[in-house]
């Protein structure tokens, strides 16, 4: 989750926003499952303590999510559009427990090739 410097326009992280959509192209990005959202819609705003977008990636496991956060274009976005401008940065990864794995098998796309991009 994103928390940027009150000063940071809404173009920026706009900007920001259509970068990080991109890494979803990423080989390293199981099934080029990859979400960014925001702002929040949680009720009431304070809960949400003042981040402002949030990213939900999806990896094979922490060998290739290592390669995504190592990645050149990781690299790019976080450098360009992020580390100078944020106030705040959580990070949370975790693995899914086997049990669990079904709930993210995602039938195909209608309308999206493999990287995730309008075909």
């Amino acid at each position: 989750m994103f928390k940027f410097r009150p000063e940071i326009t809404q173009e920026h992280k706009d900007a920001f926003v259509r970068e990080l959509r991109k890494l979803k192209g990423l080989d390293c990005v199981k099934g080029h499952r990859l979400v960014v959202g925001g702002p929040p819609l949680t009720d009431p705003i304070e809960r949400s303590k003042g981040f402002e977008i949030a990213l939900l990636s999806f990896h094979e496991n922490l060998q290739a999510l290592e390669a995504y956060q190592a990645s050149k274009a990781h690299r790019w976005v976080t450098s360009t559009f992020m580390f100078p401008y944020k106030e705040d940065l959580v990070r949370f990864d975790f693995e899914v427990a086997p049990e669990d794995e079904y709930m993210w098998n995602f039938a195909p796309i209608a309308g999206m090739n493999d990287a995730g991009a309008p075909s």
